[in-house]
């Protein structure tokens, strides 16, 4: 009896603490694992979910038909419409000549590279053998040589590439004494890849311009033209001719614009490329009336896209003071952010400003600071319009009103794109999510891990807090 009791005695003495130890440090060993799990697993998902999410492609605004303005009032015409492709397409292209000299190399671009060594004669650029005015030139320089090479034995790809350039549609003096004027408008193509390509052109005619019968291009939906089609060589330039008529009355809808769009294609070639410019058509100061004198310089913004300014001047050649007035109508895009004293902005592409009592033999100078969007700066060419008044204290008043050009260094330096596949910017943007705005697998498998991650941890923290209640209840915690 006195064993058993002296056994009893020398078991409750025993010190229990180093097991608890243990197990606490086994509970602290898991909490620091499940730590640094669920640290390392969301680092690494955080780099997946930035690459897997990219940001969405601005979408580009719809221009918006301008203000209508009374008749016969600068103002009134609307935006061209690019031609829908859905009539026959002309089986000859148009009539091909010489292209102009060229004063500046085109800018450098990353898939359409300018050439830059002379080459010999190419192939004319007709599919059909159109009746051709002129020969079409020869590429006067080749591309250059790609820097990477395929494998041995293996073919270059083909590079497509495309640029179209437009002069103006200039009338003269002339046109104020005639019910309408035929005039032609020039386009300059070139085949800016390293593939001989078939380019075809299509263009829309503003308000109070028609075709006046171009040879190799007929009409389309949507008010515009579609023509042939070209073969051309690598870095061949041409030019061509699209005869267009100016109504009479036309001056009134001033300003005028119009557009013009290349495409170009190439057999064993995928995708296609294309490029547009816009041109404007410019009045002469009209009707002409005695004792007015109306002049107005263009406006050009550079490659930053900063505002740009015009200078409007305003004579008096009559025999008699009179109080001077100027209204500038701009096109969509195109506006007067802050007008100056004595002037108003009437819409958003209208400004009228009062330049007070002008002298007989005098003249009123106006400066305004001009800007444009992106959108408008890549369709330039474009055209605004002035409006000069005299309004003497005896007589009748005196009214003139002109055109003036509007050019930014943007639309030149427009990129040419490689082929890729149809769809608009915001869909190719967004390749790595879903169209219907939800979680890609990347995105699904960077969320499990944070998930997993916040699961660890919040185990880990159970546990210990477990363990920690234990002991604090435990009468034998302390021994």
């Amino acid at each position: 009896m006195n064993r058993h009791r002296l056994l009893a005695e020398e078991l409750a003495r025993v010190d229990v603490r180093p097991v608890r130890r243990a197990t606490d440090r086994r509970l602290a060993t898991l909490l620091a694992a499940s730590l640094t799990v669920g640290l390392l697993a969301a680092v690494a998902a955080l780099p997946g979910w930035a690459t897997a999410a990219p940001p969405p492609a601005r979408a580009a605004a719809a221009p918006a038909d301008p203000p209508a303005g009374p008749a016969g009032d600068p103002g009134d015409e609307t935006p061209p419409v690019e031609p829908t492709p859905t009539e026959p397409t002309p089986t000859e292209a148009p009539p091909t000549l010489p292209p102009p000299p060229e004063t500046t190399a085109p800018a450098p671009t990353t898939t359409g590279p300018a050439p830059s060594t002379p080459a010999g004669p190419a192939d004319p650029p007709t599919t059909t053998a159109p009746a051709i005015t002129a020969g079409p030139s020869a590429p006067t320089t080749t591309p250059p040589v790609r820097t990477s090479a395929p494998g041995p034995g293996a073919p270059a790809p083909g590079r497509l590439g495309v640029r179209v350039s437009t002069d103006d549609v200039v009338l003269t003096d002339a046109y104020w004494n005639a019910a309408q004027t035929t005039t032609t408008l020039r386009i300059t193509v070139t085949n800016t890849g390293d593939v001989a390509e078939q380019v075809r052109l299509s263009y829309t005619l503003p308000a109070g311009l028609t075709d006046a019968g171009t040879a190799g291009c007929a009409p389309a939906e949507g008010g515009g033209h579609r023509c042939g089609a070209w073969t051309t060589a690598a870095g061949a330039r041409f030019s061509t001719l699209i005869s267009v008529r100016v109504d009479g009355d036309a001056w009134r809808r001033m300003p005028l614009s119009g557009a013009v769009r290349v495409s170009a294609t190439a057999p064993g070639v995928a995708g296609a490329v294309d490029d547009n410019e816009g041109f404007a058509v410019l009045f002469p100061p009209g009707p002409p009336v005695p004792g007015i004198a109306l002049r107005a310089d263009g406006v050009a913004f550079d490659i930053s896209g900063s505002a740009s300014e015009l200078a409007v001047r305003l004579g008096n050649t009559g025999k008699v003071d009179a109080d001077g007035r100027i209204e500038v109508v701009l096109p969509d895009g195109v506006t007067i952010p802050a007008p100056p004293a004595g002037c108003a902005a009437l819409s958003a592409t209208r400004t009228r400003c009062d330049v007070g009592a002008v002298r007989a033999g005098g003249a009123a100078a106006l400066r305004l600071t001009v800007s444009a969007t992106a959108e408008a700066q890549r369709d330039a060419p474009l055209a605004g319009a002035v409006v000069g008044r005299l309004d003497p204290r005896s007589g009748q008043a005196r009214q003139l009103q002109m055109s003036f050009r509007i050019t930014a260094a943007a639309a030149m330096a427009t990129p040419i794109a490689t082929p890729a596949p149809a769809g608009s910017q915001g869909v190719l943007a967004a390749a790595g999510g879903r169209p219907g705005g939800g979680l890609g697998a990347a995105q699904r498998a960077t969320v499990a891990l944070i998930v997993i991650s916040v699961l660890l941890v919040v185990l880990a923290l159970a546990l210990a807090t477990v363990s920690l209640r234990r002991r604090l209840t435990d009468p034998s915690g302390g021994r």
